[in-house]
């Protein structure tokens, strides 16, 4: 009879997140094709439509990624399984040409739902009677910097431009007591990616001055080590969620990062943590995007939504 209660209370919460899964449909259309009729124009099209900048939303919003298990704590809640659900809701763009390049940036807004599945019970497991599910509303801004090159002259402006490089992408709530501060990424060949400003570090698909994208091949293993300055005491929550693509979202999986090492300056606390994911073997560019959250958030069934969240793109062959 247990276990019969469990699995309706997972039934009961996995059916509020597909309900709210329906009202989360991106918008898809930022400029209709018929009404392009400028390079501005054309190019908010062609970063809108790009499939680099598209597989950021696939695991930003981590639709299905309720499966990450969590130890005993003894906190106010007890969580066992977490996801974010995420709406675009606002995409802003803007773009300066100069000569045949052009900058643009694209600043897009989300309204999301964090789903906590928890007991108030220390022992809890996953399959026990007394699951609740905790939901936080939050809202947050992703950027990201967009280099475009001319590549024609037709009376068709979106025939005229492509993207040559884009930069990572950076977002979060608006606060300034957990943040992300540098991001290092080691690949499978022995090079390592050092990121401290997101929109300032650009990949780029094409040989040149920028760094390349990542090519990856399946069960490659990809380490990280990520910086976090937070304010709270207590060690923050920062998981790494990836392997889905437009295509093949159900790939998407989760990780929790371990924290190495700790400092305090008198006001914020810098904090290391390593994690590492897997190469599926499913083809096509991707994100890996780190989510940092204070541990409140996770652990305190009242508390408000902090977050930042940093990607990084790769491609899998």
């Amino acid at each position: 009879m247990k276990r019969f209660k469990s699995m309706l209370t997972l039934l009961l919460a996995l059916s509020l997140i597909t309900i709210f899964s329906f009202g989360c449909k991106d918008q898809n259309s930022i400029v209709q094709p018929e009404n392009i009729s400028n390079d501005q124009q054309a190019l908010e099209k062609v970063a809108e439509q790009d499939e680099l900048i598209q597989s950021f939303d696939a695991n930003y919003n981590e639709d299905q990624a309720m499966d990450f298990v969590f130890g005993k704590t003894n906190t106010q809640i007890f969580p066992v399984r977490v996801g974010q659900k995420m709406r675009l809701v606002n995409a802003e763009f803007n773009a300066t040409i100069q000569g045949d390049s052009a900058y643009g940036t694209l600043t897009r807004t989300f309204e999301g739902m964090l789903f906590i599945i928890a007991s108030y019970d220390s022992n809890a497991t996953p399959f026990d009677s007394n699951l609740t599910l905790v939901q936080k509303p939050f809202t947050t801004t992703v950027t990201r910097n967009i280099i475009f090159k001319r590549v024609g002259n037709s009376n068709n402006p979106l025939e005229n431009w492509k993207v040559v490089a884009v930069s990572l992408p950076e977002g979060g709530t608006l606060t300034d007591n957990i943040s992300i501060k540098s991001m290092t990424v080691y690949l499978p060949n022995g090079d390592s990616l050092k990121i401290d400003s997101p929109n300032d570090y650009y990949l780029s698909r094409d040989e040149g001055i920028r760094h390349l994208i990542p090519i990856l091949r399946d069960n490659q293993f990809v380490d990280v080590d990520v910086e976090i300055q937070s304010v709270y005491e207590d060690p923050d929550f920062v998981t790494l969620t990836y392997g889905a693509g437009i295509k093949s979202r159900m790939h998407r999986a989760k990780r929790k990062f371990e924290m190495v090492s700790e400092t305090f300056d008198g006001q914020f606390y810098h904090r290391v943590y390593k994690g590492s994911w897997r190469i599926n073997q499913f083809p096509g560019l991707k994100h890996a995007v780190v989510n940092a959250f204070p541990r409140l958030v996770i652990y305190d069934d009242q508390a408000p939504v902090e977050s930042n969240s940093w990607g990084i793109p790769y491609m899998v062959r």
